[in-house]
């Protein structure tokens, strides 16, 4: 019997130190952080192989924020027009190079720290325009679905849109004559011009716009909004923003 006490005693003992340690050391890992990127997103921002996310901005962003907050991160291409959905009920956690009045939902913004321009450039072989307001009545090359506010704003009636279907295409239209101006983000012409696919001479650059862009949260997201901000904050301190940008420049 006391054989046989003893036994239990010590099982009963050992119960209780793995209940007590179980909250240390048996606790399940932090789930990995969904992020989501669109499908026609383009290189610099990302390349989108069927359902995987295989190399860009977005991706290394998004694995340099996970390692800050001390989380695996896994991409998830998600269409344009899903994106608020997806983010909205949960399908992803994390959405960056963005803006807040670009994005309809309720969601957590990031403070604004990916910078890039919005540029207007003009092929050499035209006289460079001494403004936006020289565009007036002029095909201008532009994305389909981009919205441009202060062309809009400074041309009104006379802002006259020539649309492509993505940022690269609409770079290959001023390269072939098709328009001999075109709106333009920095970090695209610069990736473009580096890879040696956008040879055209260009008149000196206008810059329409500095753009700071931000991440989103969902709502249903681990992580919150002031744990985001201070990793975002180290990642900008410490440099680490400066070189991810710098390797598509």
């Amino acid at each position: 019997m006391k054989r046989g006490w003893g036994h239990w005693a010590l099982g009963m003992l050992g119960g209780l130190a793995t209940l007590l340690l179980c909250p240390l050391v048996c606790a399940e890992p932090d789930r990995p952080l969904v992020l989501l990127v669109e499908t026609s997103a383009l290189m610099p921002q990302a390349r989108v192989e069927g359902d995987r996310v295989v190399e860009g901005l977005h991706l290394d962003l998004g694995q340099a924020l996970g390692r800050r907050l001390g989380r695996e991160v896994v991409a998830r291409p998600v269409p344009r027009k899903r994106l608020a959905e997806a983010l909205q009920r949960g399908e992803g956690d994390l959405l960056c190079d963005y803006q807040s009045d670009w994005l309809p939902g309720t969601f957590a913004w990031s403070r604004p720290f990916i910078p890039d321009q919005a540029l207007l450039i003009s092929a050499a072989s035209v006289p460079a325009p001494s403004g936006l307001t020289a565009l007036a009545g002029q095909p201008v090359g532009t994305v389909r679905g981009y919205v441009y506010p202060e062309m809009a704003d400074a041309l009104r009636a006379g802002f006259v849109r020539d649309d492509a279907p993505d940022a690269v295409v609409n770079l290959q239209k001023l390269e072939l004559g098709r328009v001999k101006h075109a709106l333009t983000g920095r970090r695209v012409l610069d990736y473009q011009q580096r890879i040696g696919r956008f040879r055209l001479a260009l008149h000196p650059p206008l810059v329409v716009s500095e753009v700071l862009a931000q991440c989103a949260l969902s709502p249903s997201s681990p992580v919150g909004l002031a744990a985001l901000n201070a990793a975002i904050q180290g990642l900008v301190a410490e440099g680490e923003l400066n070189r991810l940008l710098g390797r598509y420049r």
